[in-house]
């Protein structure tokens, strides 16, 4: 193997170690955005879009090379096997198993390069959903307990106003009145405002759980397809030993 093809096989075994450490469970999407935000990725950020595209470039040349390699050794083999002495035969079947082979290092290394910064991004928007829907529940429970909260009091406003009227013959205090009423009006639109935030922040929190649910099913579906071709790879290997 030359030494191109060397350092395509090992970026391919970075980026299947790198996958794999991305799909370990004890390691939640919160801690990962935690790590992505150190302050060496912020340094490297502005070279990796860059960097990102020059491999792709790098990749896809390497793999139309091996394509390429591919079929000019079918070829010759197809058109000059009856012709062919039998040691120029296995040479050809060599050079063809080799560019076989170089065809599925370059084009899992191209699509692995794909699917870890989909991961990444899918790992981030993750990590902020699962923050704004905490953060959401948490407002939602707090104003549930205001509301409770208003609730009572009114409820006592209301006794207190009902002993009033009723109060066994004695002389009712206007001015009291007056207070209880406004008193009673201003929880009554507190009740209703903490009412209204209450509606907002579940039917907020219900989106960003649906907006969760998808990101989960997407992650879960790249990390299947990763699987898949992790298997594949090896079925390769296996049979090319």
């Amino acid at each position: 193997m030359t030494l191109q093809w060397t350092a395509v096989a090992s970026f391919l075994y970075v980026e299947i170690g790198v996958l794999l450490i991305f799909c370990l469970p004890f390691i939640s999407a919160q801690r990962w955005q935690s790590i992505f935000k150190w302050n060496i990725w912020n340094r490297l950020s502005q070279f990796w879009n860059k960097g990102f595209l020059t491999m792709i470039i790098i990749l896809i040349v390497l793999f139309l090379d091996a394509l390429r390699e591919v079929k000019k050794y079918s070829t010759a083999d197809q058109s000059k096997d009856s012709k062919l002495l039998p040691n120029m035969l296995d040479h050809v079947h060599m050079k063809l198993f080799r560019a076989q082979r170089n065809l599925y290092i370059s084009g899992f290394s191209l699509f692995l390069w794909l699917v870890m910064r989909r991961v990444i991004t899918l790992i981030n928007q993750l990590a902020t959903a699962m923050g704004t829907s905490a953060a959401l529940q948490t407002q939602a429970e707090s104003a549930n307990k205001a509301a409770k909260k208003y609730m009572e009091d009114n409820e006592m406003l209301k006794q207190a106003l009902t002993d009033a009227k009723g109060g066994g013959g004695k002389t009712q205090d206007p001015e009291e009145n007056k207070l209880l009423k406004k008193e009673v009006q201003r929880l009554t639109e507190n009740l209703k405002s903490s009412t209204d935030a209450l509606k907002k922040s579940k039917s907020d929190l219900d989106a960003m759980k649906k907006q969760t649910e998808g990101l989960t099913k997407e992650y879960e579906r790249l990390l299947q397809e990763h699987q898949e071709l992790q298997n594949q790879l090896d079925s390769g290997h296996k049979k090319d030993n």
